[in-house]
């Protein structure tokens, strides 16, 4: 498989497509792909459901995207925090669909769909609203909840460094949803800070081999 090298972002994201999953690496900012969201919102695409840890921070990345009326339906952990304001009020005026998820069903619901697992059962939200209209099982006496993999159309990145074969490595909490996400789409775009010829980056060092990744975008360097 040949990793597309894009010129830009505009590029990257030329052909997701009204109603797309989108999965968004971040945990918070820290590995937001901020120029690939900015993108998303030039290019145009809408009704989408976007996938990510948190639903917004401030009026960049993906409160930006939701600002413009773009989303759906937002899958996340953390939807409310002091800076989600866009979300806060989108979803208080009936415009904005959300499913909240436990941070760690997020990411095994995403790295389930990239191993090709059906489902699995997870204590995690047995016993809460959480669990309502879900299948449940008590095994070993503990109450567990049957959850579904979460995939998308297209993934949304960031990471530190990539070679020429879509090679990934991530710099520290910014690694975060990225390696599963990855793993989980069709369409697998990742931002990166640099670009370095094939064979600069340790094997050892790799965290997401270039066979999961579809093109690659370097930064805007401001």
């Amino acid at each position: 498989m040949t990793v597309q090298m894009c010129a830009g972002a505009d590029e990257a994201v030329a052909d997701v497509e009204d109603g797309s999953t989108v999965l968004v690496g971040g945990f918070g900012m820290a590995g937001m792909p901020v120029d690939l969201i900015d993108g998303l919102i030039r290019q145009g695409a809408k009704d989408l459901t976007v996938v990510s840890n948190n639903a917004g921070n401030g009026d960049t990345g993906l409160a930006a995207l939701l600002a413009k009326g773009r989303v759906r339906k937002v899958v996340c952990s953390f939807p409310r925090q002091s800076d989600s304001y866009v979300f806060d009020e989108l979803y208080r005026a009936g415009k904005v669909e959300l499913e909240v998820v436990p941070q760690g069903n997020l990411a095994e619901r995403i790295r389930a769909a990239g191993a090709g697992i059906g489902a699995f059962f997870c204590p995690t939200g047995a016993g809460t609203p959480l669990a309502e209209g879900k299948e449940t099982r008590v095994i070993d006496g503990r109450a567990y909840v049957l959850e579904y993999p979460i995939r998308g159309d297209v993934a949304l990145i960031g990471a530190h460094r990539a070679d020429r074969m879509g090679n990934l490595v991530y710099r520290k909490t910014a690694r975060n949803f990225g390696p599963v996400m990855a793993t989980a789409a069709t369409t697998v775009i990742a931002q990166v800070r640099e670009v370095v010829d094939t064979g600069r980056i340790d094997p050892e060092a790799v965290v997401t081999p270039g066979i999961f990744v579809d093109r690659v975008v370097q930064e805007a360097r401001t």
